[in-house]
């Protein structure tokens, strides 16, 4: 009785994966993200830093921005986001101030994740909106889709 149910952590996670794959097939980083209100997707995004030439393009963002729009505000309270890796300081930034109420995070980044893995933008206790953080669902899918990318890129001329 594993199957995934509709509007679970695990199936939000798995839509987040299914933009990573996007990312990797158009050989950006592959990091997708999925913010949730009220039970259903209301934006998607992958890295694209790559294809737009810009270095905020990261999957994190592009998903507030696209939430920010079709909510008709910034202030994403009632949000949960679903990201494959553990966000930089740049993405950790960007959730705080859109007041995400909850993150999920696929694996952590040892090079450059600001949820605890380098630095915790999140553990500050000065923050006046705290983010539930839930780190590992679908740990070793995000993880083995990052390897297999940068193992592919090592390999490439």
């Amino acid at each position: 009785m594993d199957r995934e149910l509709p509007y679970s952590d695990p199936y939000f996670m798995g839509q987040a994966i299914l933009e990573a794959q996007k990312a990797y097939a158009s050989g950006e980083i592959p990091v997708g993200a999925v913010i949730v209100k009220d039970g259903k997707i209301i934006a998607r995004a992958h890295n694209e830093k790559e294809a737009k030439q810009d270095a905020t393009m990261h999957a994190e963002i592009t998903a507030i921005r696209l939430a920010s729009r079709v909510l008709g505000t910034w202030r994403l309270e009632d949000c949960s986001m679903y990201v494959t890796l553990e966000p930089c300081v740049m993405c950790a930034g960007a959730i705080v101030h859109a007041r995400l109420k909850e993150l999920h995070i696929g694996t952590s980044d040892p090079v450059a994740g600001a949820a605890g893995s380098i630095i915790n933008v999140f553990g500050q206790d000065v923050l006046h909106y705290p983010i539930k953080l839930n780190f590992g669902l679908k740990e070793l899918e995000c993880a083995n889709l990052l390897k297999s990318f940068f193992r592919e890129l090592r390999k490439s001329p």
